[in-house]
């Protein structure tokens, strides 16, 4: 029998142990405290940082082919040209603000694979986005998240949050939702603090020491209300605990993060956490801006600049605390841009772009064939490589879930990854 909203109530945790939950809360009330105490096999200490960015980015301005002559003839005015890219080789370069990106090719730090997107795309950005949050080319409203069922089957960690979403103004992405385990969606410190009601005043620090302690046992009948508000209330606290710490203890950062970037400032703090020794595995987070139907080559090559600065600051800064080797950054977008430039200075929906894979675990380069400016589908390029590969190695090679469990069919792995 699945615990009741008036049941949990009646435990005397109240709206708190509630809101800890965040959104999915019904999806939890669903679902048996029994599948929160399972036995699943763990990934070993690696993080995968996800760097969502939302609008539709146009990746022929990204990862510019600017020996194409198609490229040129049809965006007269927004090609990148040869003597302003940051040349990968003979045929593509990267956006001429994208210069930290080529450091970190240099570095063997970063991986890019082209021409990444699925079969019949689709050119919503709510749909899009959701095919790609939940791994379902086929939309499916009930389905959980790819890493929400990811994380499901994995051993929650000691006391921490599973996984968490930093961000100012977006919700909870549907990536992380729909599962059993607790994911926090925070936009900083002092407003999960007030949200979960946490303990004030003098006697704040024994409080949040013993709800550390308290998270940490198990307690109650497998599949009563008690185990489940009581795993569901005080992960949460746990991690809000550490976090408490974090915050007083200030570490001081081992990189120089950009200033007046938001990206920067959240990529600095899950730094920050990962350096403090939190068992969370997935943190995720965004840039906004991408739609660039409009205005687009300053509007594009200053998204560009926040986001090369901000990840490299934030790799330097994992390198310099020893703890490169642990964590794999993922970047991605809905969709990319149309080859046709539009009368407005700007590029329409798209279909496939590039993937970004970085951090010291990865094998640097360009993976994946170039883009076919002469063989389009409705006047895009056609995707050469299925986002799924790009989770499946994921999955298997970083996380350590077998990806046919989470995906639900067999997606050859791709070669972006050492050893």
């Amino acid at each position: 029998m699945h615990p009741t909203r008036r049941e949990m109530l009646r435990l005397g945790l109240g709206s708190s142990a509630l809101l800890a939950c965040g959104p999915t809360v019904p999806q939890f009330l669903a679902r048996s405290a029994h599948a929160l105490a399972e036995d699943r096999p763990t990934a070993k200490g690696q993080i995968l940082v996800v760097v969502q960015l939302d609008g539709g980015n146009d990746g022929l301005n990204t990862v510019v082919p600017y020996r194409d002559d198609e490229y040129r003839k049809r965006r007269p005015k927004l090609a990148i040209s040869a003597g302003e890219v940051k040349k990968v080789d003979d045929r593509v370069g990267l956006h001429p603000r994208l210069e930290p990106f080529a450091k970190l090719l240099e570095q063997e730090r970063l991986a890019i694979v082209q021409g990444v997107g699925y079969p019949n795309p689709n050119r919503s950005h709510f749909d899009s986005m959701a095919i790609w949050q939940t791994a379902k080319t086929e939309l499916d409203k009930a389905a959980p998240g790819w890493l929400a069922r990811t994380l499901d089957r994995q051993l929650a960690p000691n006391g921490d949050a599973a996984g968490l979403h930093i961000h100012e103004a977006f919700p909870l992405p549907w990536a992380l939702a729909g599962g059993r385990q607790v994911i926090p969606s925070m936009a900083r410190l002092e407003q999960f603090r007030r949200r979960l009601g946490m303990p004030q005043g003098a006697e704040a620090t024994a409080q949040i020491e013993a709800l550390d302690r308290l998270a940490r046992q198990a307690r109650g009948e497998p599949g009563s209300p008690l185990q489940f508000v009581e795993r569901c209330g005080l992960i949460t606290y746990a991690s809000s605990a550490r976090l408490e710490r974090i915050q007083q203890d200030q570490p001081t950062a081992k990189a120089d993060y950009p200033e007046g970037y938001g990206l920067a400032r959240r990529l600095q703090w899950i730094a920050q956490l990962i350096k403090a020794g939190l068992t969370t595995a997935i943190y995720y987070t965004h840039l906004d801006g991408f739609d660039t139907h409009s205005g687009q080559l300053p509007r594009h090559a200053n998204l560009l600049s926040e986001l090369g600065t901000s990840l490299r600051a934030f790799l330097n800064d994992l390198e310099k605390s020893g703890e490169s080797e642990r964590v794999v950054v993922l970047v991605f977008s809905e969709f990319g841009r149309r080859l046709d430039e539009n009368g407005s200075g700007g590029t329409d929906h798209g279909t496939a772009a590039p993937v970004f894979l970085l951090g010291q675990p990865v094998k640097a380069g360009l993976h994946g064939p170039y883009p076919d400016l002469t063989h389009l589908e409705d006047g895009d390029p056609i995707h050469a490589v299925d986002f799924r590969r790009i989770y499946a190695t994921l999955l298997d090679r970083w996380l350590g879930v077998p990806h046919r469990d989470i995906l639900g069919a067999d997606f050859e792995p791709l070669p972006v990854l050492r050893g």
